[in-house]
């Protein structure tokens, strides 16, 4: 009995880390984009009350918020900046920098692009030039510093390190991408690392976790392809070989585990892919590449259908709705336009590139558009967006802003 207490005991401590209204890392509390609030209505033609604007640098990092803290990651000059922000009013509590020079060319901006996580009172980033910091949540002092591609030589990638850090039991997890170095674990307490798997190179991807059974699995989606190991101690389950047959192209959506399900979509003639994932492995369900090809943005499930942008982001993509057991797709909306997408409440809350904030309903049977107005109107709306009490947090690549939806 005793065992049993101590065990519900760890169990509603993890459950009890991150608030039920907390937006504390990339997609959100299950890394899916859905978010359990309720009462999001339709707002009027001229949009959604603004609660706050401010100015922001260079990058495509979302906001996180845990609590009373909201947490930016971006750049001004040559530095990259931790900014911890109030949520209620956008005014700074603290900030910490250091130097990058980290130059993209191809042009698309050298600000970072991982999202940061924010777990108990210490909160994670990743700069896009691969320097991961530890930093505490209510001071904002550096607790430790890891320096991966000194550390793991990897190799150059096209834009820059984009994947967002996950933690699970402590474990801070990456697609380091480094010769055996694909993944990494690092211990949240000092940065340390604890083990690594694979040779995989790292991809845009971010990873998730899932409980099949009783056994706990981490899911990659590297530039090779899906990746399924322990957690714990790195012990890879299953690979799979899954990605462009060009070498120009990359993986970025993430991936979703719905029960014992597991969704894989990219772009670049690539697809989607669902595999059935047992405690030591995983089977395909199905696959093909004219069902639902996210380019960098991740679908989200809403009771049984997946509802994603398909097609390459510089073509306009399409927005869909497809059945997740059998890839049937069920509907599709031409030339929509990509960006951040949260399922709430059975709506589709949608902030495109084009600033053009939408809230649509979450049905298979129709597109059907519930609101839209304009709330940015600077360069491109690339980040994922964040839900937290209400209150959507959203920015482009020079403005942050706070919009109240209930």
């Amino acid at each position: 009995m005793r065992r049993t207490h101590l065990a519900l005991l760890a169990v509603l401590c993890l459950v009890c880390q991150a608030r039920a209204g907390d937006w504390p890392q990339w997609l959100g509390p299950q890394r899916d984009g859905v978010s359990s609030e309720t009462g999001l209505a339709a707002w009027p033609r001229q949009g959604p009350k603004r609660l706050w604007l401010r100015d922001v640098g260079s990058g495509f990092s979302g906001p996180v918020c845990a609590g009373d803290r909201l947490i930016i990651f971006h750049r001004l000059g040559d530095k990259e900046v931790v900014e911890c922000l109030s949520p209620a009013t956008g005014k700074k509590h603290w900030d910490f920098r250091y130097a990058t020079a980290f130059d993209d060319s191809f042009g698309k901006g050298d600000g970072p692009r991982s999202t940061p996580v924010i777990h108990g009172k210490r909160v994670i980033t990743l700069g896009a030039e691969g320097t991961l910091h530890c930093l505490d949540l209510e001071k904002g002092e550096k607790i430790w510093e890891r320096r991966l591609q000194r550390d793991y030589k990897i190799p150059a990638s096209y834009f820059g390190v984009g994947t967002s850090p996950m933690v699970d039991n402590d474990l801070v997890l990456i697609n380091v991408g480094g010769k055996d170095a694909g993944i990494v674990a690092f211990a949240l307490a000092d940065g340390k690392e604890v083990w690594k798997a694979t040779s995989d190179q790292a991809s845009y991807s971010s990873p998730v976790v899932g409980t099949i059974g009783t056994s706990r699995q981490a899911v990659f989606f590297t530039r090779t392809g899906v990746v399924i190991l322990d957690p714990a101690t790195g012990k890879v389950g299953y690979q799979k070989r899954w990605r462009a047959r060009i070498d120009a192209s990359v993986n970025a959506a993430t991936p979703l585990v719905i029960g014992d399900l597991a969704f894989f979509s990219a772009s670049y003639d690539t697809g989607a892919l669902l595999l059935k994932l047992r405690p030591d492995g995983a089977d395909e369900v199905w696959q093909g590449e004219e069902i639902m090809s996210n380019h960098y943005n991740t679908c989200v499930h809403q009771r049984g259908y997946l509802y994603g942008f398909d097609g390459r982001q510089e073509a306009g993509p399409s927005l869909r709705c497809v059945e997740l057991k059998t890839g049937k797709v069920q509907w599709t909306k031409e030339r929509f336009g990509c960006g951040g997408m949260i399922a709430v409440d059975g709506q589709l809350l949608m902030l495109l590139e084009s600033g053009d904030l939408i809230l649509a309903e979450a049905s298979p049977q129709a597109y059907r558009e519930k609101a839209r107005a304009r709330i940015l109107e600077g360069p491109p709306c690339r980040a994922q967006i964040a839900l937290s009490e209400g209150r959507l947090f959203a920015r482009d690549q020079g403005k942050l802003g706070c919009w109240e939806l209930k």
